[in-house]
């Protein structure tokens, strides 16, 4: 007689109980068992293990796979049961994990494999991985949002997800109590679709019972000091656009006597760029794009240029402001020096177009979007047993539904981003110039801080903590890889890896060479680096733009979605009032103020990175987690220290404020 131990893990998460019958075959390369029912005494309870055993007449010989059925008849009030995974225990005492993390419907079965992923040779296995494939691309099917955009998932109602990649129960009920909260305060405030105007700053202030935080207390005082509206630039949520300026754009004609009077004394425009003490951050990406029609006008949009100067002090300081591409009489150069009224709105009409731009570009297209495509890829094309889905999976988590919500509720007439100044035309030709202008050197940070000259700007925290992460992120990684794939000819002999970095390539950023997207890979370098730039984009870049939002736009006036007015086109006619005029109204600064305030929370379910819940790994693999750990922990303590010795905070790279994954 020959006995199986079998230990059976019910996940942790609410509802993944049963009290349905439950039954498992074991198939070997000799033979398979009968099916056999998991009798442990299973019940309702989450997070439960059981065990029970198998009893062959004679050895199965090499186990292959776990067949895992539920009860087609039974009549119960669950649906679902949650599997995590299932140990087996040979009568060899070797010891096989079964990884499952799935839910398993009355009826359902599954396949489970266990081992590593490289031990395929039995034919068995090989067709059951091409069969897993197959089911996994009928399930998971592209489909076009719209001509030069990323392709995503062919789902559009969230209801018709399936399970595996749904919310938990928990998080579902803690998101709508909240926007039934910020609903409710909407109409308690009597701002639900109100067209008014605010009667002054003051006012906004007034307006938000319970939405506030220290960061956002100390936005709403020092918006208008020109060294805040700096910093913003490297530590806000866009500390992608600003670059070294060693040469002004000719359409850009700001001259050395306008600058003279806020440069140190006796210094010139000339001999600063020669320093590298001046930036600029220039919004022609946004020029001549499309924008929302409000009682028969298009709303303003401005492309503007902006010239900062890094002071003695250390301050970035805005110096020169131009509202539009193209210079003219109508068209001036703002300065520090004009009416403060001028030069405030000037600096709003930055924000306003930066706000955009981190929202649409920086937040939806590169983290949200992205994600859904690296998402999509591994789902389809890697076998829940390949090594690298089992690195990914974790940092893949509620992608999908996710951006299956944002495409229901957020972009599109009549939704929240569809009552910002660009309507829909506007925000899917800004998608597609900004994948077109994509490069595999923009997605790489190291590459990219060293491509805008930015690796010596003092007070760049963001450039800072991202750096190290990127780099803690990039050896565990590597010793992850290596361990795998221990040549270069193992990886260009991977088929599902190539067919993975293919799809990539095509449906993520539509075929263009380039780009220097890879289309394949070569190397076990070339590898490394891609899979740290996906971990690096799916958490800790989703982490920098998406966390601060509130913190830093949920005052309105220093990041403002919408505007109502037109540019100045002359100086000296500006005031209060005009600024006011020119800001979101009460219902859509309500709105916006609400919706970055739901979408940068923390909820429930946050899993830090570096956390892999699901045990997927062998034991040297689970080793190389903990140290992947251990040097992230060491990094939140340094963080945090530095931290405490700073006026204004900068914690959205802390890793344990990281979320694992685009999961919001």
């Amino acid at each position: 007689m020959a006995v199986y131990t079998l230990e059976v893990t019910t996940g942790s998460m609410l509802h993944a109980g049963t009290f349905d019958n439950l039954y498992v075959t074991l198939i070997g390369t000799e033979s398979q068992s009968r099916r056999t029912q998991l009798s442990f005494g299973l019940d309702n309870k989450t997070a439960k293990v059981g065990k029970c055993s198998v009893t062959t007449i004679f050895s199965l010989g090499c186990l292959l796979l776990l067949k895992l059925e539920k009860d087609p008849f039974l009549e119960s009030l669950e649906k679902d049961w949650f599997c995590s995974k299932i140990m087996v225990r040979t009568p060899e005492e070797d010891e096989i994990l079964f990884p499952c993390h799935r839910w398993l419907s009355r009826g359902g079965f599954v396949l489970l494999r266990g081992g590593r992923a490289f031990e395929d040779l039995h034919p068995r296995l090989v067709e059951q991985r091409k069969k897993e494939l197959v089911q996994q691309k009928l399930m998971f099917k592209w489909d076009k949002y719209a001509d030069g955009m990323s392709y995503n998932l062919n789902l559009y109602d969230p209801t018709a997800v399936p399970a595996e990649i749904s919310l938990s129960f928990s998080k579902v009920f803690q998101f709508r109590y909240m926007q039934q909260a910020a609903s409710a305060e909407l109409k308690l405030k009597g701002v639900t679709n109100s067209t008014e105007q605010w009667e002054s700053f003051e006012a906004m202030k007034g307006f938000s019972w319970f939405k506030k935080s220290p960061l956002s207390e100390y936005v709403s005082q020092h918006w208008k000091d020109d060294d805040f509206f700096g910093y913003q630039f490297l530590n806000g949520l866009n500390p992608y656009i600003i670059q070294r300026c060693s040469k002004l754009p000719s359409n850009f004609p700001v001259t050395e006597e306008m600058m003279k009077p806020f440069l140190a004394n006796g210094s010139s425009l000339t001999a600063e760029m020669k320093k590298g003490n001046i930036f600029i951050s220039d919004y022609k990406i946004m020029e001549g794009l499309p924008t929302r029609v409000i009682d028969g006008k298009p709303v303003p949009l401005t492309a503007a240029l902006c010239l900062l100067y890094l002071n003695p002090e250390k301050k970035l300081l805005p110096i020169a402001i131009q509202l539009g591409q193209q210079p003219s009489e109508e068209n001036p150069i703002f300065l520090p020096s004009d009416l403060e009224s001028d030069w405030l709105l000037a600096k709003i009409f930055v924000r306003h177009v930066d706000a955009l731009y981190a929202q649409l570009v920086t937040h939806l297209q590169k983290t949200h979007l992205l994600a859904e495509v690296f998402t999509m890829a591994t789902l389809r094309n890697l076998p829940i047993i390949h090594p690298l889905y089992k690195l990914l999976i974790p940092h893949h988590r509620n992608t999908l539904y996710t951006n299956i919500v944002a495409r229901v509720t957020l972009y599109g007439p009549g939704r929240t981003l569809g009552n910002s100044s660009l309507g829909g035309d506007g925000f899917t030709e800004l998608m597609r110039r900004s994948l077109s202008q994509t490069t595999y050197t923009s997605l790489c940070l190291p590459e990219n801080i060293a491509a805008r000259g930015l690796e010596s700007i003092p007070n760049f925290y963001y450039r800072d903590d991202a750096l190290r992460l990127w780099s803690i992120t990039n050896s565990f990684v590597k010793a992850m890889v290596a361990y795998y794939y221990p040549s270069d000819s193992e990886v260009s002999a991977d088929s599902e890896l190539q067919e993975w970095v293919n799809e990539i390539f095509y449906y993520g950023f539509l075929g263009n060479g380039d780009s220097g997207i890879p289309s394949n890979f070569q190397t076990v370098e070339e590898l490394i680096k891609f899979v740290t730039m996906v971990i690096f984009t799916s958490s800790a870049q989703h982490s920098a733009v998406n966390s601060a939002q509130f913190d830093l736009i949920g005052w309105i006036p220093n990041g403002p979605l919408l505007l109502h007015q037109a540019p100045p086109t002359t100086k000296g006619q500006s005031s209060t009032e005009a600024i006011l005029a020119t800001l979101p109204n009460k219902y859509s600064a309500g709105l916006f103020m609400s919706f970055v305030w739901l979408i940068s929370r923390k909820y429930d379910d946050f899993v830090p990175l570096g956390t892999y819940p699901e045990q997927r790994f062998e034991s040297a693999a689970l080793q190389m987690i903990k140290d992947f750990q251990a040097e992230l922990s060491s990094l939140s303590v340094v963080i945090t220290k530095r931290n405490s010795e700073l006026e204004l905070p900068y914690d959205y790279l802390n890793p344990k404020e990281i979320d694992n994954s685009v999961n919001i």
